[in-house]
């Protein structure tokens, strides 16, 4: 097996020429190409085929988180990893999104660098401790976003699913009434004020009158 064939895009030729001297002095790394913005990149991976695209975020004529987001399209088999001067919580998933298998930054020492690409090449994730833990604590953020619409929808099936009768009887319950008077309220028959008054303890999924009126303090049905 060949040495990793590795493209490189970055808008700036010296950096270009730095990463490439470090790889190049790597047995199994070789650099086949360089480009200096997104849209050459997508030329060069196409023409090129290259295992492994160092990509900046930043670079005219086509940005590189567009560029990945290509390149995954017509080369789903190559790595992408992008080595950027910025750590952008926005860009890093959008780069994870896209297909990138790893987000590094260029303050990063060039043996560790080494040793992440080379863990991305065997399908590891090329990113730092500390942006993994920007990640993970994203997917917190999202996780508690996610679980309080889940109940925020929940709510509001609850909602829906009582009748106007059932919320009546259940706001006139909150206020103290007993079932005799929300029947002469309502000029309805003492049974059916309990059948309502059942039902809307089932859809809530509450077991006493006492916790009914609260939820239906507490959801300004009162």
């Amino acid at each position: 097996m060949g040495p990793i064939r590795v493209l490189l895009a970055d808008d700036h030729a010296l950096f270009r020429e730095g990463v490439a001297n470090i790889l190049n002095a790597q047995p199994d790394f070789t650099v086949v190409g360089e480009a200096g913005d997104g849209l050459e990149a997508w030329v060069k991976a196409v023409e090129l085929s290259p295992d492994l695209i160092l990509m900046d975020v930043s670079m005219p004529g086509g940005d590189g988180l567009e560029a990945t987001r290509q390149i995954k399209r017509a080369l789903p088999a190559a790595t992408i990893v992008i080595l950027t001067v910025r750590d952008e919580a926005e860009k890093l998933f959008t780069a994870i999104k896209y297909g990138a298998q790893g987000y590094l930054l260029k303050d990063i020492r060039s043996q560790e660098m080494l040793d992440l690409l080379r863990g991305a090449m065997r399908g590891e994730a090329a990113i730092t401790p500390a942006l993994a833990g920007r990640m993970l604590e994203e997917f917190r953020r999202i996780s508690r976003q996610v679980t309080h619409s889940a109940g925020a929808a929940e709510n509001d099936e609850d909602d829906a699913a009582l009748t106007g009768r059932e919320q009546e009887v259940l706001s006139l319950a909150a206020e103290g009434a007993t079932d005799k008077q929300i029947a002469d309220a309502l000029s309805i028959s003492l049974h059916t004020v309990k059948s309502h008054m059942h039902n809307a303890l089932a859809k809530l999924h509450v077991s006493s009158r006492h916790e009914a009126a609260r939820y239906a303090r507490h959801k300004g049905l009162m």
